[in-house]
């Protein structure tokens, strides 16, 4: 009876619609939230996150903005030290290189400049990562150059649950957040329960339990890690992946516990590998766990390239699971 119960209240959706119904349904619950970026309002934005939101909520709560990244996101930052509660939307993370300024020198520092008198309770929501075909310029990630930065919180969800629920939880913190979404991800469909809702994002998941080798990963990688760990079970190895969930703070705990668990650990990052997120969990692994280590670490980055137009070349240049299935074996001594 339960588990009829559960179905009924679950409904197929997409990855897409599950951010549609978290930024609803902060709207509907706090008359201080809006919605502000490029063509949000009345083309629905880029990837049609916010179509529709328009017709139901009026402009003054969804409001287009002119192409001036570092102007709209400085008005949301003012908006929020006022008390208001913006949701920004930055069409792709290469364009929040132009507002750069105001992420890092303003909405990251003035609490601590301010002696703790003014907060910025802003949320900043960009698409990232490559396989789109758009090229050098729209197809970066770069989500760990924000995770250096203190004062910010970094999300990056990987499931329908979080990215409805993590909005929500983005929404009730006192401090800059900024939501990466992985363009691969947007048509992502599967089951979200109806009463979804806020999410814990200072811990990571445990998305499939092993006790051979530990695969670090998140956003949009998540899935070809998956994908990569059917493969290594088929070998008879049962590698343990990681979901980090979130970039900044990074949740050491769970991932310590899993490194020693297992002995070994390869990071999946669709990011470069140079100064890469992956080389930053691969200096925590060796700081906080490398007596429990029984091999070198390893990492699958993105080529060090701008990400090629042509589809086989953009697929050569970014993590896949056979790329993952190898850096494991390699790991594992079972190349």
């Amino acid at each position: 009876m339960q588990e009829a119960t559960a179905k009924s209240e679950a409904k197929e959706t997409t990855y897409r619609e599950a951010v549609r119904e978290a930024i609803r349904d902060a709207l509907k619950r706090d008359e201080r939230v809006f919605l502000m970026g490029e063509d949000v309002a009345k083309y629905g934005g880029c990837y049609a996150v916010s179509k529709g939101l328009l017709d139901e909520f009026g402009p003054e709560r969804i409001r287009d903005t002119p192409l001036s990244e570092s102007g709209f996101t400085g008005a949301g930052i003012g908006a929020a030290m006022a008390g208001m509660r913006p949701i920004i939307e930055l069409m792709t993370v290469n364009f929040s290189l132009l507002a750069l300024d105001q992420i890092v020198n303003n909405a990251a520092t003035i609490r601590h400049m301010s002696a703790n008198q003014f907060g910025v309770p802003v949320v900043i929501r960009m698409a990232t990562g490559a396989g789109k075909q758009l090229a050098a310029q729209h197809s970066h990630s770069l989500e760990g150059w924000y995770a250096h930065i203190p004062g910010i919180k970094v999300l990056a969800p990987a499931t329908l649950e979080d990215a409805r629920g993590m909005l929500w939880s983005a929404l009730e913190d006192p401090d800059p957040v900024l939501i990466f979404e992985n363009v691969m991800l947007y048509n992502m469909s599967g089951t979200l329960a109806a009463e979804a809702g806020a999410v814990d994002i200072s811990k990571a998941a445990i998305r499939r339990g092993g006790g051979d080798i530990t695969l670090i990963t998140y956003g949009g990688s998540l899935w070809k890690t998956l994908a990569a760990a059917e493969t290594l079970v088929a070998d008879g190895i049962e590698p343990e992946v990681i979901d980090l969930r979130s970039l900044r703070p990074l949740d050491d705990s769970t991932i310590m516990a899993s490194v020693r668990k297992t002995g070994r650990a390869v990071i999946v990052d669709e990011g470069w590998k140079t100064g890469s997120l992956a080389a930053e969990i691969c200096t925590r692994i060796m700081e906080q766990a490398f007596w429990e280590l029984d091999g070198p670490l390893g990492r699958v980055c993105s080529e060090e390239v701008p990400i090629p137009y042509p589809r086989h070349l953009e697929q050569a240049a970014i993590p896949q699971p056979e790329k993952i299935v190898a850096a494991a074996k390699a790991a594992l001594g079972r190349e």
